[in-house]
């Protein structure tokens, strides 16, 4: 099976957003007046960003999940993606599923594939997605104010315990693996809620990397600090419930990374359409700090005192 044979059997549908669809040198994309272009890039490499067990269904899914989960950051609508793909070689039996996995997640949010890439080599992956967002509209970084609430979608560390346990670092029962495997291999874009927010975040970021490492970028870029009460925090790991200590909760949660979830900071006057935006998305969004005008990220323990443990996000060169 040639290249060409390979795009057009796995890869290549009929164009509902692009005059041109897949196989021109270029995509042509029209968003709507009155609309910005949002544009990420997200590279997916095997034995940095995924285990080679992983099931080719839930990779095709993640690949896409990545890209999505910045533009539900931004606020943005998706429309279409382009496809860069290495593939050691041209295995038809994982094809199909990579394929059905991506397919299932790019019609579930109206998604389309207009182009891309294949060669031989390295199992590499790469998703360039384009979304629009009303001018004026988008949820940034840059945002976030002294006086806001700091909140967080959905649940957050289970795809570091589920890494944890991979390692053989920590025991999980088999229905807590299962689980934490599941959010780990394919997360939740949360795009209904970054569009759902428009209007009451001031701020926000997708968690790939950790929550503390992704927060310290938001502070960094709207030059503010942050406390956080951990035992806000904790709950968040459902997988892990009962069966890892609070050290390791806290940093499966704080530092874990592979969430896929949304940090995002609202004035405390808007707390009842933060709460509204997450029913209509059917997310749930937990309050766990506030945003303040001291730099720096402080952490607060379950009696109020701040918290001794140091944390570090995910660092591709670290």
């Amino acid at each position: 099976m040639g290249e060409f044979d390979l795009i057009s059997r796995y890869f290549h549908r009929p164009a509902q957003r692009s005059p041109l669809g897949v196989g021109d040198d270029c995509a042509l994309l029209a968003p709507a007046a009155g609309h910005h272009l949002a544009v990420s890039s997200d590279m997916l490499v095997e034995g940095r960003h995924f285990l080679s067990t992983v099931a080719p269904e839930r990779l095709g899914h993640k690949a896409l999940a990545v890209n999505l989960s910045d533009l539900a950051a931004c606020g943005a609508k998706p429309l279409a993606f382009t496809l860069a793909l290495s593939l050691p070689a041209a295995d038809e039996a994982w094809l199909a599923g990579f394929a059905r996995g991506m397919w299932a997640l790019a019609d579930a949010h109206g998604c389309e594939l207009v182009g891309g890439d294949t060669t031989n080599g390295p199992l590499n992956i790469c998703i360039t997605v384009f979304g629009e967002v009303p001018a004026g509209q988008a949820l940034l970084r840059s945002g976030a104010r002294p006086g806001d609430d700091l909140w967080v979608s959905g649940t957050l560390g289970d795809a570091r315990l589920a890494l944890e346990a991979f390692r053989g670092t920590l025991q999980l029962p088999a229905q807590a693996f299962a689980a934490a495997r599941l959010r780990m291999e394919t997360p939740t874009p949360r795009v209904p809620l970054g569009q759902a927010l428009r209007g009451c975040a001031t701020s926000a970021i997708d968690i790939s990397d950790g929550l503390l490492g992704d927060l310290g970028h938001v502070l960094a870029a709207s030059g503010v600090g942050a406390t956080i009460d951990t035992a806000r925090t904790l709950p968040l790991l459902a997988a892990g419930t009962g069966v890892c200590d609070d050290a390791w909760a806290l940093t499966c949660v704080l530092a874990g990374g592979d969430d896929y979830e949304l940090a995002f900071t609202a004035p405390p006057a808007l707390r009842p359409e933060v709460e509204a935006a997450g029913r209509a998305s059917g997310t749930a969004v937990t309050r766990i700090g506030r945003i303040e005008a001291e730099p720096g990220l402080r952490l607060l323990g379950a009696n109020g005192a701040p918290l001794a443990q140091r944390f570090a996000g995910f660092d591709h060169f670290g």
